[in-house]
């Protein structure tokens, strides 16, 4: 697989296989909250099952077939690339369709699709992850990786909020990576607006978490993702906490249509999510940032 350098990153190019639209079978499906459910299905060629690679943070454009086409982050292991999962909130036309979807339907995949997040950045250093609701999917893959080569790293520290309980995306995943933080080198925290009477964690905004923790800013890179409201209040968490901006990696997402630069729905300034991102480092999309909040 050829690549392509991009600032600290090799991003695997986009092959002209990857843009063009493969049948995958929707193997398991999984509701997390109300209204977002988790999508395993494999690839139903066994060349494209063996081909398929993809990084943490990438997505695909998933198409339902005479309905449309929708980009979707892999929510999956990178080391079991042959089966993938996408964790799909119902927002629209095509997100809605998703629900009718069950074991043994098929549905069409093209990617994977953008620049993912720097795992090789935080090696020998601390890696901590600010992930707030639907924002987890997007860095599930980069937990993953971190927790198979856990060794590359001083520390990791994952710290997640939702609206509340019910929200939670992949609560029985997240309370194992609690109970079994000496076994698997993870610290996590974990936080809801509003709690009830059975959530046995923290209760507010994912920024308070930040108190709880004790760590070296010039040594640590934090991915972060979430509502833009939520990653407002993180990115200004972090800097008070000591956090430069390069030190700090955010995905910004956009409606995307054919995740190859072409089409301009993602673009923001002169920046496109589909191809420049949608992981970004904080220093490159700052006043961007800035500008979309105004």
């Amino acid at each position: 697989m050829t690549t392509v350098d991009i600032g600290t990153l090799d991003v695997p190019a986009v092959s002209a296989v990857g843009t063009l639209t493969r049948v995958a079978t929707i193997r398991r499906v999984v509701q997390e909250t109300p209204d977002t459910f988790t999508y395993w299905m494999t690839f139903d060629d066994p060349g494209d099952r063996a081909a398929y690679r993809f990084l943490p943070g990438q997505f695909n454009m998933l198409y339902l077939f005479g309905i449309g086409e929708v980009p979707i982050s892999v929510a999956s292991d990178t080391e079991m690339a042959g089966r993938i999962a996408h964790t799909i909130r119902s927002t629209g036309r095509v997100t809605d369709a998703f629900r009718s979807l069950k074991p043994g339907d098929q549905v069409g995949v093209r990617g994977p699709f953008g620049r993912p997040w720097p795992m090789r950045v935080p090696r020998e250093g601390n890696l901590m992850i600010v992930a707030g609701g639907l924002g987890l999917a997007p860095l599930r893959a980069a937990i993953y990786q971190a927790i198979r080569h856990r060794g590359q790293f001083r520390r990791v520290l994952i710290l997640v909020g939702a609206r509340g309980p019910e929200h939670m995306l992949y609560r029985r995943e997240l309370d194992t990576w609690v109970k079994s933080a000496r076994t698997l080198g993870l610290e996590t925290l974990l936080t809801v607006d509003e709690a009830d009477a059975d959530w046995p964690y923290d209760e507010g905004v994912v920024t308070t978490l930040f108190p709880k923790i004790t760590i070296d800013p010039a040594s640590t890179t934090a991915f972060v993702c979430g509502p833009e409201i939520m990653m407002h209040f993180a990115l200004k968490g972090l800097k008070e906490l000591g956090f430069a901006n390069e030190h700090v990696w955010v995905s910004m997402e956009r409606n995307m249509h054919c995740g190859i630069k072409v089409c301009g729905h993602c673009q923001i300034g002169p920046k496109f999510m589909c191809a420049d991102g949608p992981v970004f480092r904080y220093d490159e999309v700052v006043d961007l940032m800035e500008v979309r909040e105004l």
